[in-house]
């Protein structure tokens, strides 16, 4: 696997790899897990190379967030990549990726989509996120990136300005990695004690509880959220939403869509945990 820190030295070496073939790219923050390993796999089956970038990105945090703390893991997460198979490490230093200021930089916006859910909390979040993929993406120039399910919002937000800016990249959702016991996988999850471990299985299970009705007709979608975020918060989560939405857009659904995603997110101890369950009916 080679490791590469420059922007000249990134792109002479995937223009190279570019004329015999095709480019996959998977976008990461580091401290690596299996749930980004499966990226990795499925990048191998859909291009002839794989570039995985890790960059804390500091756009993303908003005040009081966990920039400073959050686990910086190169050597441990470049050893797992190899072991994958990995072609290239693209792991630029901040100077390269924001060579202005914060407030001087540029900046992409996917707007009414960014609000919602997340968003609302979290109101630099999502521009942060298009903003560094939008510029990763004209560094690697791929083919086809792939990004993990688990963070659905996201997701959708980095398809529509790939399709509203026409970038010529393929845009591949991966299905949620889980742990044993349903917990979805995530760098974030170290933050959990012990105790706080063996309770954050249940925002699965209560998001499970509430698809089971939904493809069971149930539809009055205002008293499934109310009761699913009253029964979070009994576990001792504190809950930020629970949401039914459309699948296709976030929007609120009718009493008789047919594409629904269930979508929360709540907070146990120092962890903002996120989870989420497409329901066909």
């Amino acid at each position: 696997m080679i490791t590469i820190n420059d922007l000249n030295g990134l792109r002479a070496q995937v223009d190279t790899w570019r004329r015999g073939g095709n480019v996959a790219f998977v976008p990461t923050m580091g401290n690596l897990h299996d749930g980004h390993l499966s990226l990795v796999r499925a990048a191998r089956t859909l291009a002839d190379r794989v570039v995985v970038s890790i960059f804390v990105n500091p756009l993303q945090f908003g005040v009081g967030e966990d920039f400073e703390n959050y686990p910086r893991t190169l050597e441990r997460d470049s050893a797992m990549l190899e072991g994958e198979g990995t072609d290239l490490l693209f792991a630029p230093p901040v100077e390269l990726i924001y060579p202005k200021p914060q407030d001087q930089q540029t900046r992409v916006e996917v707007p009414g989509l960014s609000g919602l859910l997340c968003g609302a909390s979290r109101p630099v979040h999502f521009v942060g996120v298009a903003t560094v993929v939008c510029k990763l993406f004209n560094m690697v120039q791929p083919d086809v990136a792939l990004f993990g399910k688990k963070d659905f919002q996201q997701l959708m937000v980095i398809a529509r300005m790939v399709e509203d800016l026409a970038m010529p990249v393929r845009i591949v959702g991966v299905d949620t990695r889980r742990e044993s016991d349903g917990l979805a996988m995530s760098s974030r999850n170290g933050y959990l004690t012990p105790d706080e471990r063996a309770k954050a299985p249940m925002l699965y299970r209560v998001l499970g509880g509430m698809a089971d009705k939904l493809r069971d007709g149930n539809s009055d979608y205002a008293g499934l959220q109310a009761q699913a975020a009253t029964e979070l918060d009994h576990l001792g989560f504190t809950t930020d939403y629970v949401a039914i939405r459309r699948a296709a857009d976030l929007l609120a659904p009718s009493a008789d869509e047919g594409e629904l995603v269930v979508l929360a997110a709540a907070y146990l101890g120092k962890a903002r945990l996120i989870d989420n369950i497409e329901v066909s009916r």
